[in-house]
């Protein structure tokens, strides 16, 4: 068999990868071979709609729930990165960042509750946790990824969500030389930027031996505008604390200008129902990136009974983000109420709120910021996969190392005028202009009265490194008395996790060290650009403003003086490592039910976990003062724990699917919770430490579905899932500390207490989460013979949850993260010359957080509308055009009701032009 499909790419063959591999490993040992003889002969150079039969093919043959993309949708379509990919897949939303894709979401869980993997290892990141940053993964170099929905025991462990398993390219995988490279330009709307995009491709097989490299590097220029950090502040800011005339005045100014008495100032139920707007703030941000990444596959493959690889992949991700802000706080702490010129008392009267529209006040702290953040991150992972058989067994074992390494330099150079000022809501946020007060100013034309506070910089470090080994022998069985057993497989896994990280924080605030000579000094004094030349496009594009500030070029000459650094922090410090030893029994059973034959895949999971965390703890001197324990503190945790599963395949005819799955699973605990350092309120009388000793969050799942496979790589599909999760981490009161002696500044001793212990645990009780997915990949031409070529990729996801949110006043708050709908909408066409795709991808708004714990701040829906095309001039070179947000949409939010808007930011269009070549 030879397929040869048109719209060459450098990555569109997905014979053989490793998670097909894993997939079929109940098949006898004669048939598996076969098929591996057959993929040799597979020759694809690059569809999108052959991409979609692949994905469906390799739908039907897993046992379990899980749905794929293959190398020529990821590469092919017009994303910017790997996550940008991913949110293709039913039940996968991203988390965006200026635009940009950077976390997975599973069935609207949190990104750190799904488990990445490539090429079978559990993969490094640069994040603080354990979620995985997908931006910094070039999808050029990338083959495959599957999300596997409901697991097998021989699944690593790690996602209540799902896993996300990533497999990379191998020589084999080619029939014979491939030589494809392609070179792309990318366009901003906002920018006005062009980027530079390079990938190239090179494999080859002599005989037993084969050879494969992969490289891509780009860079990108993304600008956003934002009007955002717009919050809710309750008037117990004025109230409550102030109880001089700053909370005399605001209290008669509420009952002269909105008729509200206020009889108890410290009765915050009453005061935090009184709101007001606290922040305003204008940003243009520019974001470059500047990416590059690469694989090298070696392949020994003597016969179709053995193979050995090795793989590795190696990249770099840094980003430069410059952010310039001209922001007004009304909540200063010289402030107050003066007049309120409007107020609302219907919109949220059901939660017994009054909400300030538009109030002038005495002093608002506006604020100049030029924020600069580097951010580098190294990624590399080394593996190798044997893979051997014989006529009734099969041996397979991988063993290598994931790590990533991770810096962020992070700085903001302040300058802040005291003012009288406005600030009112408007249809997008909120603006602060000038007061009737004589002393108010223009505060985006006023440098002289913005005077310099601080240079404040921070400084990051992570590292993560990931060790594992794992071997699996399976067994096929042909017992006469037990004829539906069809194979056993056991295997064991070890691994060896570490993450440590290191931060620390510096304020500049004079021309050396120690110095304060710059305090107090006039923004007009140093070298001024307007917001148009700051960032590249020209002006600001959501309101008609401009404004000039300090550039983040002048702020690192100028105000990091010679041998400045910043200091790590002890207190900041923490490393954790975590060594899993994993044993896993499965077995494989076919058999007929009357008719129809069913396929049962069953086994348990035993895993043992051992942790050691450490960290320095804060303690008092015997002056008063705090410093740190010498030596970090160590403190070890472990659990065990066997999480069975189950998952049900029946074909009730040639085409329709019944399939069903029940597992028990788990996500480990965030590492900052692991990380075992203390910090001392001495006031309080209480100490907050992290645990070693937490368990994970746990979670009991079942999903039935059905799904009718159309023919041509068609598929209709739908399926209900249900988890119920148990143990969700919380801060909680854990025990005390006993005889501690609290010393006075004078070195007395002010007594000796005991000591509150708070840290994080895993809270009682759980909470369910259910969900429907809907399919569709309909090829029209199979039921309409002049639409041949035409067809559409759908799918649809709603969510349902019993967990609500934390508000301290009692608002109902759905689960923050979780979207109720989502849905992605592909419309495609393909000849022998022409691909066209148009794709609409939407999720639903969500909480995205609680402000003061208090207010849900929602993000509003969002939908964008991506396009692609390329043309075959010749056999080997294809043109593509990609434009990415073509409606030019802006990502929005909201405090509790539309009407009081949060942010408003806009990204941009981007169009690519780019050429494919295959020699």
């Amino acid at each position: 068999m030879k397929n040869r499909i048109l719209g060459t790419t450098a990555f569109a063959v997905v014979a053989a990868t490793p998670f097909v591999a894993l997939a079929q490993t109940a098949e006898p040992a004669a048939v598996a071979s076969q098929a591996t003889a057959t993929l040799d002969e597979i020759v694809v150079t690059g569809s999108y709609r052959r991409s979609l039969e692949e994905a469906v093919d390799i739908k039907r043959k897993t046992v379990g729930f899980s749905d794929s993309i293959v190398a020529t949708d990821v590469a092919n379509f017009p994303e910017q990165n790997l996550a940008e990919a991913l949110q293709r897949i039913p039940g996968v939303t991203i988390e965006r960042n200026r635009g940009l894709g950077q976390r997975v979401n599973v069935r609207g869980l949190p990104s750190d509750f799904t488990f990445v993997s490539i090429n079978g290892l559990a993969t490094a990141s640069g994040s603080g946790g354990r979620d995985v940053e997908f931006d910094i993964f070039a999808s050029e170099i990338i083959q495959q990824v599957t999300v596997q929905k409901s697991p097998r025991a021989a699944d690593e462990e790690g996602g209540i969500a799902g896993s996300v398993n990533i497999s990379t390219a191998r020589p084999f995988d080619y029939a014979g030389r491939r030589v494809v490279g392609s070179v792309e330009g990318a366009y901003n709307s906002i920018s006005e930027e062009i980027d530079p995009k390079i990938a190239f491709l090179a494999s080859d097989t002599w005989g037993d031996f084969g050879a494969l490299v992969s490289f891509s590097t780009a860079r990108r220029t993304n600008r956003t505008d934002s009007e955002s950090g717009i919050n809710f502040r309750p008037m117990s800011r004025f109230l409550a604390t102030s109880t001089g005339a700053r909370g005399t005045q605001a209290a008669a100014v509420l009952l002269r200008d909105a008729g509200i008495a206020i009889p108890n100032r410290s009765d915050t139920n009453v005061t935090n129902r009184i709101i007001f707007q606290d922040k305003v703030g204008d940003r243009a941000y520019l974001n470059t990136q500047d990416q590059w990444g690469g694989t090298v596959s070696l392949q020994y493959r003597p016969s179709s009974n053995f193979s050995l690889a090795f793989d590795a992949m190696v990249g770099s991700y840094d980003t430069t983000e410059d952010e310039y802000d001209a922001a007004a706080y009304s909540a200063s702490s010289r402030s107050t109420l003066e007049t309120i010129h409007e107020f609302d008392k219907t919109t949220l009267a059901d939660y017994g709120m009054v909400v300030l529209r538009d109030v002038s006040y005495t002093a608002t702290q506006h604020e100049m910021l030029s924020k600069e953040r580097i951010n580098e991150t190294d990624y590399q992972q080394f593996g190798t996969e044997l893979n051997w058989s014989g006529d009734s067994w099969k041996l397979h074992a991988i063993a290598g190392y994931s790590g990533a390494e991770k810096t962020l330099d992070y700085a903001n150079l302040k300058h802040v005028a005291y003012a009288p000022s406005r600030t009112r809501w408007t249809a997008e946020g909120g603006e602060t202009i000038q007061s009737a007060n004589p002393a108010s100013i223009d505060m985006y034309n006023s440098p002289s009265r913005y005077l310099f506070e601080a240079y404040e910089t921070t400084y990051e470090e992570i590292n993560d490194d990931k060790y594992a080994a794992q071997i699996d022998f399976t067994h096929y069985l042909d017992f006469s008395f037990f004829p539906a057993l069809k194979s056993v497989q056991v295997g064991a896994r070890y691994t060896d996790k570490s993450k440590e990280r290191q931060y620390g924080s510096l304020n500049i605030q004079g021309s050396g060290a120690g110095k304060v000579d710059y305090v107090g000094r006039p923004m007009s004094q140093s070298e001024l650009t307007p917001i148009g030349d700051l960032v590249p496009g020209g002006d600001y594009s959501i309101r008609d403003l401009n404004w000039s500030q300090v550039s983040n070029d002048y702020a690192r000459r100028t105000f990091r003086y010679d041998g400045f650094f910043t200091p790590f922090n002890v207190g900041d410090y923490y490393e954790v490592t975590e060594e899993v030893l994993a044993a896993y029994a499965m077995a494989d059973l076919e058999f007929d039910l009357g008719p129809v034959p069913v396929a049962v895949n069953g086994g348990a999971r035993y895993i043992d976990t051992s942790i050691t965390s450490s960290g320095y703890h804060q303690i008092q001197t015997p002056t008063g003062g705090t410093t740190y324990t010498p030596e970090p503190v160590s403190s070890d945790g472990s659990y065990d724990k066997v999480l069975p599963s189950l998952n049900i395949t029946a074909d009730l005819t040639d085409s329709l699917i019944f399939r069903a799955a029940a597992s028990e699973t788990l996500i480990r605990p965030a590492l900052t919770d692991l990380a075992y350092k203390r910090t001392a309120s001495w006031n309080s009388f209480r100490f907050t430490d992290g645990n070693p000793n937490l368990k994970p969050t746990y979670a009991k799942q079942w999903e039935a579905g059905l799904e009718q496979y159309l023919g041509d790589g068609g598929l209709l599909a739908v399926s209900y899932f249900w988890k119920e999760i148990e143990g969700v981490v919380r801060q909680a009161l854990t025990g005390t500390v006993p005889n501690v002696t609290k010393y006075n500044a004078n070195g007395t001793i002010d007594g000796v207490y005991t000591f509150d212990v708070y840290q994080p645990i895993n809270e009682p009780g759980s909470y369910e989460v259910s969900g429907v997915e809907l399919v569709a990949v309909v090829p029209f031409g199979q039921f309409f013979s002049p639409l041949e070529g035409f067809g559409i990729n759908a799918n649809y996801t709603v969510l349902d949850s019993s967990l609500t949110g934390s508000s301290t006043l009692g608002i109902p708050t759905p689960p923050i993260g979780l979207a109720d709908n989502t849905y992605n909408v592909t419309l495609f066409y393909e000849n022998d010359k022409v691909q066209a795709r148009a794709s609409y991808n939407y999720k639903d708004e969500y909480v995205e957080a609680i402000g003061y714990e208090m207010y849900p701040i929602t993000r509003e829906g969002y939908g964008q509308v991506d396009l692609s095309a390329s043309y075959r001039v010749t056999d080997s070179l294809q043109i593509n055009v990609e434009g990415i947000n073509v409606t030019d949409e802006a990502t929005k939010g909201y405090t509790m009701d539309p009407s009081f808007p949060t942010m408003y930011e806009k990204s941009g269009r981007r169009i690519n032009f780019g050429l494919r070549m295959e020699f």
